[in-house]
């Protein structure tokens, strides 16, 4: 039993909360008396309400996001009828925007709208000794970032062995891209960097090898970034990996030396492109030089980063040709994974002021993806939709590195492959690994591809996967020559899954 219990629903179990982490560690004097649940979106409502009853918190926090949006209405809703003497209280980004218009906040006690590490202890104090605050949503002015405390010992022995760890040295974002709730934050806060430095010192110390920075614009503050990026790199061993997000057209010298100095497989660069198309960059308040965006991801083909680049299909004014250019443009460029995104119609977002010129039509339920509008209908956009889900199986994973390149990278040609796939199927999603195999072989006989050559590719990308077996059918069209020639089994990689098999060589 606590008084204060902190939870949300994860988007999968590996994640880890690090806005619960923040409200823990800025609790005070409060702290003794309050615990971290965290569950995650798999999990059967019921059995997540039962897990939180038994605590018996006299309030309990919830983290809102788009993925667990829907959950956390029916998880509100349970504990309201069975404990209703249970005061809830909401934050997080889903609920800090068009807040009075949710069925979800009507249900809660509290909404506490933005940053809410010094509103939420303030509240709970208040709640805590019985005193019942008037206002219901609470729109508290963003923290001093030099007055919060760091969350970092917040995370347990098994949290640094078994799941992401987020870090961040800085938050806001100076742009104002209208599809991005970081839009709405256009001051850029800066965490003390000697103290933050110190914290990714004590993760080290506790096992962490994997940090996944969540600041928006990394590479913004030179210097800054550079410190980090030296930082890491002295303290290099095999096993470490660094997640940053960047903006595409900013990688000076300065950047450029130290990141070219890393091993192959130890940075990954979440690079946020989104668009190609001029005309719909400006539509949407975004800025980007494209032309030094371009220079830096050929630098960046030098070095041994892990690049993961990020478009999204539904912009306004964006038809399916501009987006088929945009992608092979992007493929062209050597990012080894593209993530291919639908527009989300964010709460908040100013991305709605296009609504009537290109009648945007969104699904009204999380994510809120866009479902037409005037350059794009909803049967093309559900065909990028599939498109982006094989692409993630075939493409991004790493597993067919060699035969992927048979179906082919550019648009035109994945696009049939995903239109093969989706009639036989039925599906995006739970093919196994086997399956998927057997998928690539159908459809390169059906195209009549050499099957000599398949069978050597696919054993290799087989290989690649780290299954120590040659399944028969495989080997069928080799020679007995180049089947002793094959390997066993991939080299073991101390590096995430799909950066090892896109990075062969890496540690």
């Amino acid at each position: 039993m606590v008084d204060v219990l902190l939870s949300t629903l994860n988007a999968k179990y590996l994640h880890s909360a690090f806005g619960l982490r923040y409200l823990y560690a800025n609790l005070g004097a409060l702290k003794p008396r309050a615990a971290i649940k965290e569950f995650d979106i798999n999990l059967r409502v019921s059995d997540i309400a039962e897990d939180i009853l038994a605590h018996s918190p006299r309030v309990l926090g919830l983290g809102v996001y788009i993925w667990n949006a829907t959950q956390t209405l029916e998880l509100v809703s349970i504990l309201k009828r069975l404990a209703p003497e249970m005061i809830i209280v909401l934050g997080g980004p889903e609920i800090s925007h068009e807040t009075e218009a949710q069925t979800l906040c009507a249900l809660a006690d509290y909404v506490v709208c933005g940053e809410g590490e010094v509103a939420f202890r303030e509240l709970t104090v208040q709640l805590l000794a019985g005193e019942r605050p008037a206002t219901k949503i609470l729109h508290p002015a963003p923290p001093e970032i030099t007055e919060l405390q760091m969350p970092y010992a917040e995370y347990s022995e098994h949290d640094c062995q078994h799941r992401v760890i987020y870090v961040e040295a800085s938050r806001g974002c100076p742009f104002s891209c209208e599809f991005c709730l970081s839009s709405l934050d256009e001051r850029v806060r800066a965490f003390p960097l000697d103290a933050f430095l110190t914290q990714m010192e004590s993760l080290l110390a506790k096992g962490v090898r994997q940090f996944k920075f969540v600041d928006r614009t990394f590479n913004l503050q030179i210097e800054t970034s550079r410190k980090i990026l030296q930082f890491f790199l002295d303290r290099y061993e095999p096993g470490l990996f660094v997640h940053f997000e960047m903006i595409p057209d900013r990688l000076p010298a300065a950047l450029r030396e130290i990141i070219a100095a890393y091993p192959a497989g130890a940075l990954q660069f979440e690079v946020g492109v989104q668009t190609l198309n001029t005309d719909v960059e400006k539509r949407i308040s975004r800025r980007q030089n494209q032309e030094r965006m371009a220079e830096n991801f050929a630098f960046l083909q030098t070095t041994g980063v892990h690049v993961h680049a990020d478009l999204i299909a539904g912009l306004p004014g964006e038809d399916l040709g501009s987006f088929e250019r945009g992608f092979d443009r992007l493929e062209a460029m050597g990012a080894q994974e593209i993530q291919l995104g639908i527009l989300k119609r964010l709460r908040g977002t100013p991305i709605v002021r296009h609504d009537a010129e290109f009648s945007m039509v969104y699904s009204p339920l999380p994510p809120y993806e866009i479902l037409k509008n005037t350059t794009i209908d909803f049967a093309t956009l559900q065909r990028i939709k599939r498109f982006a889900k094989f692409w993630d199986v075939f493409a991004n994973s790493g597993n067919f590195k060699e035969t992927v390149v048979l179906i082919g990278r550019r648009f035109a040609p994945f696009m049939m492959f995903s239109d093969w796939l989706y009639p036989l199927l039925g599906k995006t999603w739970g093919i196994s690994l086997h399956r998927q195999y057997e998928l690539v072989w159908d459809y390169g006989c059906a195209q009549g591809w050499d099957k000599a050559d398949l069978s050597l590719r696919l054993l290799h990308d087989y290989g690649r996967s780290g299954r120590p077996d040659h399944p028969a059918w495989m080997l069928e069209h080799l020679s007995a020559e180049e089947r002793t020639a094959l390997p066993r089994r991939a080299p073991k990689s101390s590096l995430p899954k799909r950066q090892a098999r896109h990075l062969e060589n890496a540690p």
